[in-house]
């Protein structure tokens, strides 16, 4: 199966916008970049578990050299053109979306990440939501855990990157970076996503 779910091509947009999400309601103006399956086989109450192995890294010597390279130039251009300085963060270019979130949503934060700047903005049974905001860009990563229907009574994870780019620079940014997300991001994910799920899995068993 993961082998399977490493060969597809991104899924289609429907996807993500076909399925009853919260985060439809409360991020409406963000709109869908990309949707992905992940090769994470499981059961349907595994989210948590998927959410905990992929916040806590700690290390990232697990990603392909090329992944790795091709975000350290990132940190190195946006520290160099200050697309990542504090007041271009959450809370001062733009709100966190947490502040838009109903009151049943607003004690189920989940794990944020360890090695990269994502913060959590919601976790439950079938969603885990975390954001980002710099200069060029306001982005959400939603992760929601699906039935699988090549897994009789399986489950998977399905990975969203929604956006609201900021004026020109952002919609530039987005455009430029978009070939290196398809070559090298989305495969090296993948790939690490796939191996960190099953090395859980060996232990857990």
């Amino acid at each position: 199966m993961t082998e399977k779910l490493l060969r597809t091509r991104p899924l289609p947009p429907e996807a993500h916008t076909g399925r009853p999400w919260r985060i439809h309601e409360i991020a409406p103006d963000f709109r869908l970049e990309d949707v992905w399956a992940l090769p994470t086989p499981g059961g349907p109450d595994d989210l948590p578990r998927l959410v905990r192995l992929m916040t806590d890294r700690d290390d990232d010597r697990e990603f392909p050299l090329p992944y790795r390279v091709l975000f350290a130039i990132r940190w190195w251009l946006g520290s160099l053109l200050g697309l990542d300085d504090e007041d271009d963060g959450l809370g001062e270019r733009v709100p966190s979306i947490r502040d838009r979130l109903p009151a049943d949503l607003r004690d189920t934060t989940g794990p944020g990440f360890t090695n990269v700047p994502f913060d959590a903005v919601y976790l439950t049974e079938d969603e885990y939501v975390a954001e980002i905001a710099n200069r060029t860009v306001h982005g959400l990563m939603h992760v929601g855990w699906v039935a699988d229907d090549a897994a009789d009574g399986g489950y998977c994870a399905q990975m969203a990157v929604l956006v609201k780019p900021n004026g020109v620079l952002g919609e530039a940014y987005l455009t430029f970076i978009k070939p290196f997300r398809y070559l090298v991001v989305y495969p090296a994910l993948l790939r690490t996503i796939a191996k960190i799920w099953a090395r859980g899995n060996e232990v857990a068993a």
